[in-house]
């Protein structure tokens, strides 16, 4: 599914209102499309490796697949996708990378340790609401690409119409290839001419991590391309005889899962050591992280008159101020003006994740309020979050947003989460990863609606 046909960016691009209205139409009341969870079932038991892997979900994982899709326009989808790629465009400037980094003095060491890597699975995560698209942040190690490859082979269609919205098996498949390019890629940009051997799949404690299960996918999709993959703790990594090594078995790549983003933790030594010295590939790295996923960054971003000063083009300042909400650095000068507004704003952790310590504006009390101000703190502006109902019978609605995979300034594959409550948690039922469905400009919506 991959969105990135190339855009004129000076061409803003909003939806049309048909389009618009069918797509607001479809996520409020088209209840007679779904996940196919027999087909789930199969297509996770279709390979002895990964037999249990279904099991393991239901039993651990019940929440992890939404029952319904989630509907997207096609015009909406172009304009995340010129988004992105303006995003990635900016940030490749050596000025704004300097700016990010704090100058060479700062950002010297790890720039010379990029291994000229692009850094796998960037997770460019959008609020859709009406024409409104909000780029609300931006991972590094985003989860999740390989469930939702196969939660795509598991749709079923009411009628023709949705039929060409589905992303279906083959684009799945052809995602899942894409996956393994994308590794031996970045194999080959970190300057390896010898073949990639062997990839580690990395992160704490892996087996009590939530998402263990596509750990257990992801093995079972290199092992099938030829590669011998493994799943492990950090600190089982060793450096020995300049090679990192797992047990007696020469690490080639590193597939980084953890949120020990910096690799300061002790239990990281191995690996840090190995991306410092050029042992082995690990992908996302700190450098990743520092220029894409810290969300001071997306101040940078949001401010015109910095952005101009670093030679951003008017142009793509536009397409950036248009698509990422305002985001300022909280700061103790600012912080009468910032509480008095706080109900249009989002409050997160600069260095943060998977939504810890976040608050929406409206709900912080003045001791939440306290620690935000003494903490390393971005405040945002608000954009809702897209709506799907989920039973005609209940009329339950879940909000949604929507995580573009990103590798090499191209979307890979688009994916939904469905929740309640402030942030994304998988904890909702009938919630968790949805499919995108595709609308086109031209729809007529659902056939079985008419």
């Amino acid at each position: 599914m991959n969105h990135a046909a190339p855009l004129d960016p000076t061409e803003p691009a909003l939806p049309a209102p048909a389009a618009r209205d069918v797509t607001a139409a479809l996520n409020a009341s088209c209840y007679c499309i779904g996940l196919d969870q027999a087909a789930l079932k199969a297509a996770m038991r279709s390979d002895p490796a990964t037999v249990d892997v279904f099991q393991l979900i239901e039993e651990r994982c019940p929440n992890l697949f939404s029952s319904r899709p989630v509907f997207v326009g096609q015009a909406h989808i172009d304009r995340m996708a010129r988004l992105v790629g303006t995003v990635e465009a900016v940030l490749a400037m050596p000025a704004v990378r300097s700016a990010i980094l704090g100058g060479e003095a700062a950002g010297g060491a790890m720039l010379r340790n990029v291994q000229h890597t692009r850094s796998v699975f960037l997770g460019y995560d959008f609020h859709l609401r009406g024409e409104e698209i909000g780029l609300i942040e931006i991972n590094t190690n985003a989860g999740g690409a390989m469930l939702n490859a196969l939660l795509a082979r598991a749709q079923r269609a009411c009628c023709a119409e949705v039929e060409q919205m589905l992303p279906g098996t083959d684009l799945s498949l052809q995602f899942e290839q894409a996956i393994v390019a994308m590794f031996r890629q970045e194999w080959q940009l970190a300057g390896r001419s010898a073949p990639l051997r062997t990839i580690a799949i990395v992160d704490q404690q892996p087996e009590s991590q939530y998402l263990y299960p596509e750990f257990l996918l992801f093995q079972r999709l290199f092992e099938q391309a030829g590669l011998r993959a493994f799943i492990t703790d950090p600190a089982s990594l060793q450096v020995i005889d300049g090679r990192l090594m797992l047990g007696e078995v020469v690490i080639d790549l590193a597939y980084n899962r953890l949120t020990d983003f910096a690799l300061a933790d002790p239990s990281s030594q191995a690996l840090h050591t190995a991306w410092t010295d050029d042992l082995a590939v690990v992908t996302p790295h700190p450098f990743a992280h520092a220029l894409y996923a810290n969300k001071r960054n997306l101040a940078l971003l949001t401010d015109p008159v910095r952005l101009a000063a670093l030679g951003v083009a008017p142009a793509q300042v536009a397409i950036l101020l248009d698509g990422i909400p305002h985001t300022e650095i909280v700061q103790a000068a600012h912080a009468e003006r910032l509480w008095s507004q706080r109900r249009q704003l989002f409050f997160k952790p600069a260095s943060g994740f998977g939504s810890r310590a976040a608050y929406r504006g409206d709900k912080i009390t003045t001791r939440v309020w306290k620690d935000i101000l003494a903490g390393d703190y971005v405040a945002q502006k608000l954009v809702a979050p897209g709506e799907r109902s989920i039973g005609e019978d209940s009329g339950q609605q879940l909000k949604f947003d929507v995580r573009s995979y990103v590798y090499d300034g191209h979307s890979q594959w688009l994916a939904a989460r469905l929740y309640q409550g402030q942030t994304t948690n998988f904890r909702t039922p009938g919630g968790g990863f949805a499919p995108v469905y595709r609308v086109p400009s031209l729809s007529a919506g659902c056939g079985c609606a008419s």
